[in-house]
């Protein structure tokens, strides 16, 4: 299954994989308590700021876990053997691997850059995450938006 002489990158890219899973999981959940705890009670002649507060906070939340993966990628991708990014030009800093986390997380695909080896571990992690978790944040936004609106009725 794995080569022996690389069973130790395979077993880092994955426990980087869990780790980096769990914190923006962590992250997501406790951003999302705290948006409920704080604007919950708001008068509802302020709907619409409050949804476009909410809707902003959820975006800077989802940007913050892609970097959180972005950052992830591009550690891996400086130990030999976890794998590296096949594109035209590679994954030549910091922010081609924020980008090929944006596109893994939003499910959008691979393109231009495309992860190779162990790391590949990593991508198909995030993409699950990721939709789970803009999903989380669809069904979030769709309950704060039906309780402020059933108020203003």
């Amino acid at each position: 299954m794995i080569p022996s002489e690389q069973w130790m990158e395979h077993v880092l890219v994955a426990l980087v994989a869990i780790g980096v899973t769990a914190l923006v999981v962590v992250l997501h959940y406790e951003g999302l308590h705290w948006l409920a705890k704080h604007f919950s009670g708001r008068a509802p002649t302020r709907s619409r700021a409050v949804m476009l507060r909410i809707m902003f906070a959820l975006l800077a939340l989802h940007i913050v876990e892609i970097w959180c993966y972005g950052v992830a990628y591009w550690v891996l991708l400086q130990i030999p053997d976890t794998g590296f990014v096949h594109g035209e030009h590679g994954l030549d800093n910091l922010f081609d691997a924020i980008y090929l986390s944006a596109t893994t997380y939003s499910t959008l695909g691979f393109g231009d850059l495309a992860p190779v080896g162990a790391i590949r571990l990593v991508a198909g992690i995030e993409s699950l995450t990721g939709l789970l978790l803009v999903t989380w944040s669809a069904s979030f936004t769709y309950l704060e938006m039906s309780r402020y609106w059933r108020r203003e009725s």
